[in-house]
């Protein structure tokens, strides 16, 4: 392990990152699982990137936590940002989050996402119709992020019409999860948080007065609840409809945007997925693995505990870096190799345990539907220019790729 590699780890900082770190983490990860893989950071909180360490807090409900009321309280104050991330799904715990989940993977089973492919394919077809028509192009803004804001405008049975603002709401209450804000970002998030829950207080009033099938709107299914009675409280029903559309937008967009990279970046693997288009299914896994949609995940221990050999006390935030984990050499054989055939590949991109993402089939069949129907239509596209990434550490995927599809 060289000095340089050493350096990295002991002066990681997850508040003060650089411009290179946004760049290209890997290194920096890699530095970390082999020299600090349980690191403490100057905040007192620890960052975990071995596979196994983060499957064991993933897995342990009882000792790590993923309420987040006293992680955002100092973070958010009392504003529509901490409303937000301290009543959705995804920062709950049980059973409170066993609730939620159960009604809203009611409208995600598997005959619902089956039933959506025919719908998907269309609109694929009519983006791809659209870029071969204006032959230069944005990846991101002309294909990748308008797939899942359909898909899950379409769930939720927002008027097409009406579906202009939800992108740039979502990527405003996203960023707000990064690990150090601005102010600007903050304003913009809970600015973001109001107008969505206007515009939703709006949507469940027309609903509630004229449902739609709970089979296929998730909307009507949240509202109506279980036969048993069980309900969501408004305040639940609609911070969980923006929890919804963020964790299948952002997500679903930097899948299919990375892996579009990726393949650009990996002249065989990508002729390898073209003359076989039947390896799809291992292809996304892999862009999955490779460019982590979703790269940190946050737990906080409730009791002590050990890992990794540290000794961690209750109280103690803890971030899982997932794109450090699915690089893992004791898991994955050659890790920073693309390899679209790659099997097994148990990958955490998903997460794992009670609060594996409740939409991963539907990501993993946009992610299928887009990319190799892309790839199909237009096998010799080129990025025209660098890719604009994000600028986030959370969330990892590109803002903007000029694109040339010949």
């Amino acid at each position: 392990m060289t000095a340089d590699a050493r350096e990295l780890a002991a002066t990681f900082d997850l508040e003060k990152l650089t411009p290179e770190f946004y760049a290209d983490p890997y290194p920096t990860y890699r530095a970390l699982r082999e020299n600090a893989p349980v690191k403490r950071l100057a905040n007192g909180s620890y960052f975990l990137t071995r596979y196994d360490d983060l499957v064991s807090a993933y897995k342990n409900n009882r000792a790590f936590s993923s309420d987040k009321k006293k992680e955002f309280a100092p973070k958010y104050g009392a504003s529509p940002l901490y409303e937000h991330h301290t009543t959705s799904l995804v920062f709950n715990d049980p059973p409170a989050h066993t609730r939620v989940r159960r009604l809203i993977m009611g409208a995600l089973s598997p005959r619902a996402i089956a039933g959506m492919e025919p719908d998907l394919v269309q609109l694929v077809n009519r983006l791809l119709d659209a870029i071969a028509a204006k032959g230069k192009v944005d990846l991101i803004d002309d294909f990748a992020s308008a797939i899942p804001i359909e898909v899950i405008g379409n769930l939720l049975d927002v008027p097409a019409d009406e579906r202009a603002p939800l992108r740039d709401w979502s990527l405003a209450i996203l960023g707000a999860l990064e690990p150090v804000i601005g102010p600007d970002v903050f304003a913009r998030g809970n600015a973001a948080v109001k107008d969505f829950l206007s515009y939703l207080e709006g949507l469940v009033a027309r609903r509630r007065a004229r449902p739609g099938n709970p089979e296929r709107d998730v909307l009507t299914r949240l509202i109506q609840g279980e036969d048993n009675g069980e309900r969501l409280t408004e305040k639940e029903l609609l911070h969980n409809c923006i929890f919804l559309l963020n964790a299948g937008h952002e997500t679903t967009t930097n899948l299919i945007g990375n892996g579009l990279v990726a393949l650009q970046d990996h002249a065989g693997e990508k002729q390898r997925l073209i003359d076989n288009p039947a390896l799809i299914k291992t292809a996304v896994e892999e862009f999955l693995r490779f460019e982590s949609s979703n790269q940190l995940g946050n737990r906080m221990t409730v009791e002590p505990v050990e890992l990794g050999g540290v000794a961690l006390p209750a109280g103690t935030p803890v971030t899982l870096c997932i794109g450090a984990a699915n690089r893992d050499p004791a898991q994955f054989v050659d890790p920073e190799r693309l390899d679209v055939g790659r099997a097994p590949n148990r990958h955490l991109a998903f997460g794992t345990g009670a609060h594996q993402c409740a939409g991963m089939a539907l990501a993993r069949l946009e992610g299928a539907i887009a990319i190799s129907r892309f790839l199909a239509r237009f096998p010799n596209y080129a990025l025209v220019g660098p890719p604009l990434r994000g600028g986030r550490v959370r969330f990892r995927g590109f803002l903007s790729v000029p694109c040339e599809v010949g």
